[in-house]
């Protein structure tokens, strides 16, 4: 694929001027189709998952449970835009008619939207989806998955720690699953690697309930949050619908 192939080629180093320059402004051309296709979605709850899961595996649909509490907040359930848990976080915001989008990412192997999506883009670099998907959202679910759910997850934990973005809530699922993780999370404090209060926003759980009160108590509370949009989009600016 042409755009892998670019992205390749600039990771290796010092290019050409021209073919840096041009990375630089394919780069902004895919932030500026991101924003303006998502800049009326309205405060976003965005999940995070593996796109392994079948739709009748437990971590499935229990995703598309927690989904459809917090679209019933209010929140646009914003996910990767693919298959698996991104799947069933958006067709738990469809089951209760709330809104849902994806922020998909073109891969060698396609990865093709899934159907339960009112609105998605489509984004050529990871770096520019992840900044896409911290963006516009209010708490981080992280239900299992794998190495792209750990590096979200690490991500949003990191800009919070440093300050980059607000202390909205992350919640992760899954307490089994993520448990030598967990481990080694609670290594590094003892190590003093982290401090305990690094952690203070972060919930671990298997309870939705648990989940719906946090988001509410750290989002929606702490912040004066209103889930509701107030401008239309302009059509001359090519503004999502």
């Amino acid at each position: 694929m042409e755009e892998s192939r670019s992205e390749i080629q600039f990771l290796r180093g010092p290019q050409s001027r021209w073919e840096e320059f041009t990375f630089t402004v394919k780069v902004l051309m895919e932030f500026v189709k991101g924003f303006r296709a998502l800049h009326f979605v309205g405060p976003c709850v965005t999940v995070f998952g593996s796109a392994r899961f079948k739709e009748d595996h437990e971590y499935y649909i229990l995703t598309r449970q927690i989904a459809a509490e917090i679209a019933k907040l209010g929140f646009t359930i914003m996910t990767g835009g693919g298959q698996g848990l991104m799947e069933a976080a958006n067709r738990g915001a469809k089951d209760v008619h709330g809104r849902s989008v994806g922020c998909n990412i073109l891969l060698p192997h396609e990865q093709l939207p899934n159907s339960y999506l009112d609105k998605w883009v489509r984004i050529r670099y990871f770096f520019v989806r992840k900044t896409l998907l911290i963006k516009y959202s209010f708490a981080f679910i992280v239900m299992p998955g794998g190495f792209g759910t750990l590096d979200e997850f690490f991500e949003a934990l990191t800009l919070t720690q440093t300050g980059k973005i607000l202390q909205f809530p992350i919640i992760l699922f899954g307490r089994s699953f993520h448990k030598e993780l967990l481990d080694h999370i609670e290594l590094m404090k003892r190590q003093h690697t982290i401090s305990p209060e690094d952690l203070e926003l972060i919930l671990v759980t298997d309870s939705v309930d648990d989940a719906i009160s946090f988001i509410k108590k750290k989002s929606i509370a702490r912040y004066g949050l209103v889930p509701a949009r107030k401008w239309s989009p302009a059509k001359w600016l090519l503004e999502g619908r």
